[in-house]
């Protein structure tokens, strides 16, 4: 096998966003539907972004993002993801960051620290930023709450990370969560239509759950 390089890598911050409800939304409203939810996203990304790095690539639903250091990163996810949380058309984000040398080849980023803030974000819970310590320790800088959840297991990763909920936006309340697209009620422009049990955006989400509850027991 050929030896990578070492000259080749540089340290980075690398931070994947998706859609946590992208999928759902397809499947309930249709193709259509989800492209003008995801060219929406696109849209806020780009502005966010303006005057940093373009997004390094775009999977599907998901922005991988890349930044000279931690407290770039935080400053631009910030201003990202409260706009996200005030955007109505949009449902939650999930958000996972990590710091660490990367391989840059043909504009793209590989290495351990890529992987590891994929499998960050995917553990992710909907409206929920996950971060490694050296990220922590920038939000807590800047003085921007940070919880510490402590030693994690990620999937194909060896040994547990420590790792962090950071609050860029406001959390997320989980009974105001839709639990089929992930759309996030504001409070004041919406009421349940039962006392009781979870909260639905529209008919057709309330429908397609009560067809199949199971298909969407797990957060994501």
């Amino acid at each position: 096998m050929r030896q990578q390089d070492n000259s080749a890598k540089a340290p980075a911050t690398v931070a994947f966003i998706d859609i946590a409800g992208f999928s759902a939304i397809a499947d309930v409203y249709g193709d259509a539907a989800a492209l003008d939810v995801l060219e929406v996203f696109e849209s806020m990304v780009r502005d966010a972004l303006s005057g940093y790095e373009p997004p390094i690539k775009w999977i599907g639903d998901e922005a991988m993002l890349s930044f000279p250091e931690p407290d770039t990163a935080i400053q631009v996810l910030g201003t990202l993801l409260q706009a996200c949380r005030k955007e109505s058309r949009l449902p939650l984000t999930r958000t996972g960051l990590n710091h660490g040398p990367v391989i840059r080849r043909a504009g793209d980023l590989f290495g351990s620290t890529v992987n590891i803030a994929a499998r960050i974000a995917a553990l992710a819970s909907p409206g929920q930023l996950l971060a490694t310590q050296p990220v922590a320790e920038a939000a807590v800088t800047r003085g921007i709450l940070v919880r510490d959840l402590g030693m994690v297991a990620l999937r194909s990763v060896a040994g547990e990370v420590p790792l962090y909920e950071i609050e860029l936006a406001p959390s997320a309340d989980p009974s105001w969560i839709d639990p089929v697209c992930k759309m996030h009620a504001p409070y004041s422009s919406y009421k349940r239509a039962a006392p009781e049990g979870p909260w639905f955006c529209s008919p057709r989400c309330e429908e397609a759950y009560r067809r199949s509850p199971q298909t969407y027991e797990v957060p994501r």
